[in-house]
């Protein structure tokens, strides 16, 4: 490899040096990535097929591996995407439409139909948009790129081809998100293999194309992460006026404890029942508070976020039937739904901005068109799609 010396007398790989380097490595990994499914017992010839085609890193796979939000959602932004109109009454006709399975789901697991549902909704809008990036070459990517968590993808990459070793889904079918991720309701690969069941009892588990699988699959999850049958997961609450007392999900109490403390449910009366039950405020004490259970820690671990498990939770009672929040967020700009999103960003092109296409997602230059105009009105420029930027374009 040749040298180039510079000031100082340091010397740097140059770029053509350094892409063979890279190059080389990347082969050396994915040699070995090939000697570990065979130890792991895959069969030689599936191994091949599955890496192929793969003669270097997926470069898309390492800029979202990359990529650090610019700013970090406000819950009411998250929600407001999340839990859209669309989703819940997409997810009512579903629920409709599968109305058997999910009864049978809930029948045999114990868990809410609802649930499963709204799982199903925000991970994939049911089942609509299950990630596009083929899994062996996502996977090695990740093996290969040799960060922290090496042996974490090294253990997706082997579960994934194992699945297709066992018969359960054909290669073709290993597409999700780069991280690993795939299927109706995203199961990471040692996820499936450990929690996938066959539900429509055809002798596979099937999560890409089988819809009661995939149900049966996540009721089976959440039983596995301690979903407790016939409880709830979340209640909305009022705090009284200078609450002072603990807060957050893990400092459990008794609803009676709760009651002491001066919580009540959102109307004002009593809090009745048992079980233990910590207080979320996701936007502090002047924002919606609410008493979350056992079974919301079992949704929470599908994401560990305690903002995903609220969205699920709000998803799951909005289908069920239950109005939106009765607090509202404390902001005088709030989030905008998938619908809105994508008007803002057709107004946003009207009033000349370069954006691309319209799609209803805001990337990152949707980002600078909203600063550019949020400078041009004379705004602190954030590039966030909210109800103020909205609605002054509408004007």
């Amino acid at each position: 490899m040749r040298l180039l010396p510079l000031a100082l007398g340091i010397t740097f790989l140059s770029t053509a040096a350094m892409a063979d380097d890279r190059s080389e490595k990347f082969l050396t990994c994915l040699a070995g990535i090939k000697q570990a499914a065979t130890a792991a017992g895959i069969s030689p010839s599936i191994t091949e097929l599955a890496l192929k085609d793969v003669k270097e890193p997926a470069e898309r796979v390492l800029k979202l591996s990359e990529v650090q939000p610019e700013t970090k959602f406000h819950i009411w932004d998250y929600m407001g995407f999340l839990v859209d109109d669309q989703r819940i009454e997409d997810g009512t006709a579903m629920m409709a439409q599968h109305d058997a399975t999910l009864r049978a789901v809930e029948q045999r697991y114990g868990v809410n139909r609802h649930v499963v549902a709204a799982v199903w909704g925000v991970e994939t809008d049911y089942g609509r948009t299950t990630g596009r990036n083929f899994l062996p070459h996502a996977l090695t990517t990740m093996v290969c790129k040799n960060d922290h968590r090496t042996e974490f993808w090294r253990k997706q990459l082997i579960a994934a081809l194992q699945l297709v070793e066992r018969g359960d889904l054909q290669l073709e079918k290993l597409y999700g998100s780069w991280a690993g991720a795939f299927g109706q309701t995203q199961f990471i690969p040692t996820t499936y293999e450990h929690f996938a069941v066959d539900f429509d009892g055809d002798g596979k588990r099937d999560l890409v194309d089988s819809v009661p699988d995939a149900l049966g699959s996540t009721a089976n999850y959440l039983v596995g992460n301690g979903w407790r049958p016939g409880e709830s997961w979340l209640i909305e609450v009022k705090l009284p006026d200078n609450y002072t007392d603990p807060t957050g999900r893990k400092n459990k109490a008794s609803l009676a404890t709760w009651r002491d403390r001066g919580i009540t449910r959102w109307d004002g009366s009593a809090l009745k029942g048992q079980g233990q039950a910590g207080l979320l405020l996701p936007a502090g004490k002047e924002g919606p508070a609410f008493l979350t259970f056992k079974n919301f820690d079992a949704i929470w671990t599908y994401n560990r976020a305690e903002s995903y498990a609220l969205a699920i939770s709000h998803l799951a009672d909005r289908l069920a039937g239950y109005p939106a929040f009765r607090t509202a967020w404390p902001t005088d700009d709030p989030g905008l739904s998938r619908a809105e999103r994508l008007e803002l960003q057709k107004r946003l092109i009207a009033a000349g901005y370069d954006i691309g296409e319209a799609d209803g997602k805001i990337g990152s230059r949707s980002q600078a068109a909203i600063r550019a105009h949020e400078e041009k009105l004379g705004w602190d420029p954030t590039g966030r799609a909210g109800r103020k930027i909205f609605d002054a374009l509408g004007e």
